[in-house]
């Protein structure tokens, strides 16, 4: 049966997290369709219907989903997905948000934040902050799934699939849109980077982290922190990446004064590159990382900076 994909999307633009789902189908089934939910979203729908390997797109345009309301999400996605044997979204806030309750909708269970496709019924997930791999084999009719955007590649552009208009539903009057407050930043989103620059404890306090900015600037990369950096108040949560954080792989991740306890780690690990700056050579991010220097970030920095 045909693969449903649950697009993560502004209404105008389809987020990078949809194309990486989109290729953690393809290894499911050849058959995609991808849902675009949303309110005003036929750029969003059209954008969708040019991604790789998708055969059909499904525009449901109407004002209960302008906002992605998990209990309307939920309502709509529930009564399609008898026609599909997997159901998958991103294992971000947006799909985190609603696919626990089609799960329960349809009495099936979800496996969550897969990593890799055995078959179409096996996958793999990370639990224990990602020290160990399970492999999971379901036997529900539907498989709920959310993916990992950062273990799979993104779908690039190239798609002509074709654009259907599915049908609107009620507001369920469960929920209501209050107001949203979003950090901007002219520095790339921190899980889409292909550079990314993480601060921790050493910096020892907000103002010395401020050191990051002009070099990630340089780099063009965006900033990262480990929790303690963020519960010690250096930076805002968003820039948090780890277990409880953030979730990234770019091509280059540069963690400075960072010692690496399992939780970070479990949120950067999959980088394709990793350096690490550290004056304590028993840090256990020497312990991933491809390069590592041993040194006091404060004396290091200006020089990086200089030699960029």
């Amino acid at each position: 049966m045909a693969v449903l994909v649950i697009a993560e999307h502004n209404n105008s633009e389809v987020s990078h997290t949809t194309r990486s789902v989109v290729t953690a189908a393809s290894k499911v089934d050849s058959d995609i369709h991808i849902l675009v939910a949303g309110s005003g979203c036929g750029s969003a729908a059209d954008a969708a219907s040019k991604i790789n390997g998708v055969s059909k797109v499904i525009k449901v345009d109407g004002a209960p989903y302008e906002h992605f309301l998990a209990e309307n999400m939920a309502t709509l996605i529930s009564g399609m997905a008898s026609n599909y044997g997997h159901v998958m979204a991103p294992a971000s806030t947006f799909g985190k948000d609603f696919m626990p309750r089609v799960a329960a909708l349809l009495d099936m269970s979800q496996i969550s934040d897969i990593i890799s496709v055995v078959d179409k019924d096996t996958f793999t997930r990370p639990i224990y902050a990602g020290n160990v791999i399970a492999t999971v084999k379901s036997s529900d009719s539907i498989k709920m799934i959310t993916v990992r955007p950062s273990a799979f590649d993104r779908a690039g552009d190239g798609g002509s699939a074709g654009v259907e208009d599915g049908s609107v539903g009620e507001d369920s009057g469960l929920s209501s849109f209050v107001g949203k407050e979003e950090t901007k930043s002219d520095r790339p989103e921190l899980t889409s980077a292909n550079i990314v620059v993480s601060g921790g404890r050493g910096f020892g306090s907000a103002d010395k982290f401020k050191m990051l900015e002009s070099l990630a600037d340089k780099l063009g990369a965006a900033i990262g922190a480990s929790r303690a950096a963020v519960d010690a108040g250096y930076c805002p949560n968003d820039y948090q990446v780890g277990q409880t954080g953030k979730i990234v792989a770019p091509n280059l991740y540069i963690a400075i004064g960072i010692s690496g306890a399992i939780q970070h780690l479990a949120g950067m690990k999959e980088s394709k590159v990793i350096v690490a700056i550290n004056k304590d050579e028993n840090a256990p991010i020497f312990e991933i990382a491809d390069y590592g220097l041993v040194a006091d970030l404060f004396d290091v920095l200006p020089e990086l900076e200089k030699a960029l």
